[in-house]
């Protein structure tokens, strides 16, 4: 298993992580069964949106004595009303949800607290001039909350979050697909099948420059839908035509800037499998370039996904972590320290790039990295 920093946090996670989906309507027995084949494998981190009482207790159960091994991401703002899961903003039902979880999984603490499904505007505003955002300040200064989290599918509202210097961890959607799409209210959006009948280029730039913003504040992202809700395994629902694997649409999202982790609702322990076998995949297991390229309505042609095909270098630069740098600085006056240190460490720097043409050659998107290296040697001074 491989293990990240998310974000400022400290905390070490695993790459793949779960969602509690594939825990639902289990038993005691099943819920524990998957747990400890997800710790063997060195799983440390789980999602828990779900306010169903029952998927909690068995979820604590299965942590009893190890509790201090994994890191809990659970969720302000659900409750369970009519034996069903609700999103509430309703103070004392919020509150009064937070400390059954507690309860259920018999834990005195969350190590982060995520405020759950904000995708407008106006709920934005209701949440962070309103009571959620004191209670959840209060339950971090109690002990109760670790870190402060959001999770959102839009990305205009993901960024007032982390603008707010108020979250310490984001839960967004990210998969090749929805990196199309323009910021939207109405999560459905994301989904839409007349969304993707027109011609579409490149990443969105506010999904992008969020990404890029989370890494230049130290704010951690942790993924959901990186399957696409499954569409992109899938040769007839991918938007693409073309089927992707487990293995590479978990390479693309991790390969984005400030994300750590991956949240997967596996069903099963071979589902869990798949997912982590990422961490042993060649890199040719890895690619996802075979999937994104060649397409008539979809290119992200001059557009630098980080993919690492422009390797191997001449004289041995990471052309991939030079441009993901550089990008991390085009929209400031002046290059976060961060940033700056990331870039010195460098093996290798831009300004060492012989222009033998060897990357551009390599590269599936068209990317002219020649040019790249000059802006990066122009920025950093190096």
């Amino acid at each position: 298993m491989e293990y990240r920093t998310l974000g400022n946090t400290g905390l070490s996670v695993s790459a793949i992580a779960l969602g509690c989906e594939g825990f639902m309507g289990k038993t005691e027995e099943q819920v524990c069964s998957d747990m400890d084949f997800a710790i063997r494998k060195g799983i440390n981190f789980i999602d828990i949106y779900s306010s169903n009482p029952d998927l909690r207790s068995n979820i604590g159960k299965a942590l009893t004595n190890r509790r201090q091994q994994f890191i809990i991401q659970g969720h302000l703002c659900t409750t369970w009303e009519n034996d069903q899961y609700l999103r509430t903003r309703d103070i004392e039902k919020t509150a009064a949800s937070f400390e059954d979880q507690l309860v259920q999984l018999n834990t005195d603490y969350l190590d982060i607290g995520m405020i759950h499904y904000v995708d407008s505007k106006e709920d934005f505003h209701e949440i962070f001039n309103g009571p959620v955002i004191r209670l959840a300040l209060r339950l971090k200064e109690e002990g109760k909350i670790r870190h402060i989290g959001l999770s959102s599918h839009n990305p205009t509202v993901a960024r007032m979050a982390v603008e707010s210097g108020l979250i310490e961890v984001l839960m967004f959607s990210i998969n090749p697909c929805y990196d199309l799409q323009p910021p939207t209210e109405n999560v459905d959006d994301l989904w839409a099948d007349e969304n993707y009948a027109h011609s579409l280029q490149n990443i969105d730039p506010e999904r992008e420059r969020l990404y890029e913003l989370c890494e230049e504040k130290g704010v951690g992202i942790d993924v959901m839908k990186v399957y696409g809700g499954g569409d992109l395994l899938s040769e007839i629902n991918s938007p693409f035509g073309k089927a992707m694997t487990p293995v590479q649409c978990i390479e693309y999202a991790l390969t984005r800037p400030a994300v750590a982790s991956i949240m997967v609702g596996c069903r099963s322990c071979d589902e869990m499998q798949a997912a982590i076998d990422w961490c042993t995949a060649t890199k040719e297991e890895k690619d996802y370039t075979a999937v994104m390229t060649g397409m008539e309505k979809f290119t992200w042609k001059g557009h630098c996904m980080y993919c690492g095909h422009c390797a191997p270098c001449s004289v041995g630069i990471d052309i991939a972590s030079v441009n993901k740098y550089y990008n991390l600085t085009i929209a400031q006056n002046e290059i976060p320290e961060t940033v700056r240190e990331h870039y010195k460490v460098l093996t290798h720097h831009a300004s060492e790039c012989i222009q033998c043409g060897q990357c551009e050659t390599n590269c599936p998107f068209g990317v002219a990295i020649i040019e790249q290296m000059e802006k990066a040697t122009e920025k950093f001074g190096y």
